[in-house]
């Protein structure tokens, strides 16, 4: 009978750290992804979302108990008040384009009604298409609300000045979680796969050995980047076109109103996530470490794009993060087209940044691609 050697063993096992030591790919995961994860988990993310954008129309030109009511709104964590007037086309336009989460309609002769002992109905106005963002926001109103009143009305005034805040949900009134999950679910499925595709593609010419043939064709860098990315395109077509057809049939979801405008974000991120994977393809020594790279571009863009937790319950500094990804562009402008039936002139500044993204991750695969063919 054969007995295991330790000292073999512990050459062994030396051996196999002295490899992960030497992989600095490897090493960088091993170390970098529990950190980022602790980091991400323990400070970025929370379920109880604060400073939420807010729009407020009054009616007619509010006093000094109005100026009151607002003034509370500001003074709570909850609301963040982006507009304040008599324009209420604009803050439905605000709530369209992603602007504004809520919309607190005053309405006419508020300050009278109260004064009168009246109950006055105070309408507030929220962005359904992410639910979990909203739970919290009709008692904050009403509590903020309440001590204002108590703090500010006049001497004259009814001894109680009651009002009654009435909350509606836009654009997903039996407020359903697939409404929020599937469009999202959408942009994360083409974030994974045109990068993770993207990203090997390169690499396994190396580990096959056919990449001196790839170099040795006539071929500018521009032309091989193009034929390596098109036809994952058309794949992520594909699977756009599934997506929207298993939404519509199985999960209710409504008709895409703008076809364009779909198409135009769709494109966008396809293409800024496919000059990602082409850049990882030329920094991967192995099909494994440009594997280890997509998921550690793709956590923290899922983890920050707003999909699984409110985007404004982050704090400032991760949310200045998450706006760096397409991804979190992609998911304003999929709920803003196929739930809202916003347009696309609604969105100038979300497509501005993804193709800003766009623009810098191909720049940087072209580079590598260079240095690569060097």
């Amino acid at each position: 009978m054969k007995f295991i050697s330790f000292s073999r063993t512990a050459a062994m096992i030396v051996k196999e750290f002295r490899q992960i030591l030497r992989d600095r790919a490897t090493l960088a995961m091993i170390i970098a992804m529990p950190l980022m994860l602790m980091l991400l988990f323990g400070y970025a993310i929370n379920n109880n979302p604060r400073h939420l954008p807010s729009a407020v129309v009054i009616a007619e030109g509010g006093g000094k108990l109005t100026r009151s009511l607002v003034s509370a709104m500001k003074n709570t964590e909850f609301f963040d008040v982006k507009h304040v007037g008599t324009d209420a086309d604009r803050a439905e336009a605000m709530m369209q384009s992603g602007e504004a989460q809520f919309i607190i309609y005053f309405p006419p002769n508020l300050e009278r009604d109260l004064m009168r002992g009246q109950t006055p109905k105070i309408l507030i106005a929220t962005d359904a298409t992410d639910p979990s963002a909203n739970s919290g926001a009709a008692g904050a109103l009403q509590t903020a609300f309440e001590q204002a009143l108590a703090r500010d009305k006049p001497g004259y005034a009814q001894p109680r000045m009651e009002f009654e805040l009435r909350a509606h949900s836009r654009y997903n009134p039996e407020l359903l979680t697939r409404y929020q999950i599937i469009p999202g679910l959408m942009g994360i499925l083409l974030t994974l796969t045109t990068i993770l595709l993207t990203s090997i593609s390169v690499t396994r010419e190396f580990e096959r050995g056919t990449m001196e043939n790839l170099l040795a064709a006539p071929l500018r860098p521009a032309e091989v980047m193009i034929g390596k990315i098109l036809p994952y395109l058309l794949i992520a077509y594909l699977q756009v076109g599934a997506l929207l057809l298993i939404a519509r049939l199985l999960f209710g979801l409504p008709a895409i109103g703008d076809w364009v405008a779909l198409f135009t974000a769709c494109t966008l991120l396809m293409l800024a996530n496919l000059g990602v994977g082409f850049t990882f393809s030329t920094l991967a020594r192995n099909q494994l470490q440009a594997m280890q790279m997509t998921y550690f571009f793709f956590l923290p863009s899922m983890l920050l794009s707003g999909f699984m937790f409110p985007f404004y319950g982050m704090p400032a500094w991760a949310r200045f993060i998450g706006e760096c990804f397409p991804l979190t562009h992609f998911l304003r402008i999929i709920r803003g087209v196929w739930l809202k039936s916003a347009q696309l002139s609604d969105f100038y500044y979300d497509l501005a940044a993804i193709l800003a993204f766009l623009c810098v991750s191909t720049a940087i695969s072209l580079a590598r691609y260079k240095r690569t063919l060097d």
